[in-house]
């Protein structure tokens, strides 16, 4: 466990590998959705980051749930009044990325190149998908790579107008502050680092949503085409 999971910023994964070879293929609705790309990252490579991300997942989402339940204690120790519903804040209504986005974005391509990668170019079809995905966590209240609707990453960088089959992995958090906590949280946890130094990735997508009391939720999305 890092120190950014015992102070209860928590963070998740989800593996180029393991999603483009097995744990993209869902079942939505009626039919069922397969990637068609194949896995290229070394077996080694695929074993350890794959075995990081099942221990970030369960450890993030043990984390989220807890907080949720203490949280709904407390609440119902309350007397109970009404509130109206509220919208998660996002950046501006443009596909131009904000100024807290393209930091995580220079971070992670400073990162990158500092690794033997090269850099990261902001595609804003990713973009969509990313900031959609943060806003639906913070919306339906859950912290999940599969959506509220049961799409995957891919299946959301695509309805965002991403190259099919171009998709490679997704990096999501809640709860840090700053551009640089969230990379540093990512680059600390083995999953999340895989992602960002999968140098088969060419593109990038981060999108920033908050909840009401100002909790911040990001998605980072990747592409390889």
């Amino acid at each position: 466990m890092t120190r950014f999971a015992r102070r209860a910023t928590t963070i998740a994964a989800a593996l180029i590998a393991a999603p483009l070879g097995f744990a993209l293929v869902t079942t939505t609705g009626p039919q069922a959705f397969a990637a068609g790309a194949p896995v290229t990252a070394s077996v080694a490579h695929v074993a350890e980051a794959v075995g990081a991300s099942a221990a970030d997942d369960a450890a993030a989402k043990a984390s989220y749930t807890a907080k949720k339940k203490k949280k709904k204690k407390s609440l119902a120790k309350k007397k109970p009044v009404t509130t109206p519903t509220t919208t998660p804040t996002t950046a501006p209504v443009t596909t131009s990325p904000s100024t807290v986005e393209t930091e995580v974005v220079t971070l992670t391509n400073n990162f990158r190149t500092a690794n033997g990668c090269g850099a990261l170019r902001i595609d804003t079809r990713l973009v969509t998908a990313a900031r959609d995905h943060s806003a639906d966590m913070v919306t339906k209240n859950f912290f999940d790579h599969t959506g509220s609707n049961g799409s995957n990453f891919v299946q959301r960088e695509e309805a965002a107008g991403y190259t099919k089959g171009g998709a490679s992995a997704e990096n999501i958090a809640w709860g840090y502050r700053t551009a640089q906590d969230v990379v540093n949280g990512w680059i600390n946890s083995p999953g999340h680092r895989a992602n960002m130094l999968n140098c088969q990735s060419v593109a990038v997508g981060v999108g920033l949503a908050y909840k009401a009391d100002g909790t911040p939720y990001w998605t980072q999305d990747f592409g390889r085409v």
